[in-house]
């Protein structure tokens, strides 16, 4: 065999180790986020559960309707239940009432200040005189 030939026969092997490389990293990488999204879920079923065992169900529905118009304030909500449950604070379910108070308080603490500022600009063709 010549040096030619042989380099040539190098190059495509190595294409051919590349292109495997490829597909298996490739499959790899599906994998990875496959397991990801598992993962994910599971956590999610947990998070669920706990709320349905710390929350009474008209609870559960009022968090439920707050979901679908703010989920990062529902979000939030929960956080802050399953910490207080964690922490030992909760030691009954959580009724509605007391989760429309809790609501409350973060909505007073949440409040945003709009300000709003007009900065006139004069005009060049305007005369002043």
């Amino acid at each position: 065999m010549a040096d030619p030939e042989l380099e040539a026969i190098r190059q495509r092997r190595m294409q051919e180790l590349m292109a495997q490389q490829g597909v298996g990293s490739q499959q790899n990488s599906e994998q990875h986020q496959k397991a990801q999204e598992d993962a994910k879920r599971e956590a999610d079923e947990r998070r669920q559960m706990m709320l349905s065992q710390i929350l009474s169900t008209e609870a559960r529905e009022r968090l439920a309707r707050i979901a679908l118009v703010k989920p990062e304030k529902a979000r939030g909500v929960e956080d802050i239940i399953l910490r207080s449950a964690q922490m030992g604070q909760i030691v009954e379910k959580v009724s509605e009432e007391r989760l429309i108070s809790l609501l409350e308080q973060i909505n007073t603490q949440t409040t945003k200040q709009t300000k709003v500022t007009i900065q006139r600009r004069r005009s060049v063709l305007e005369d002043d005189d």
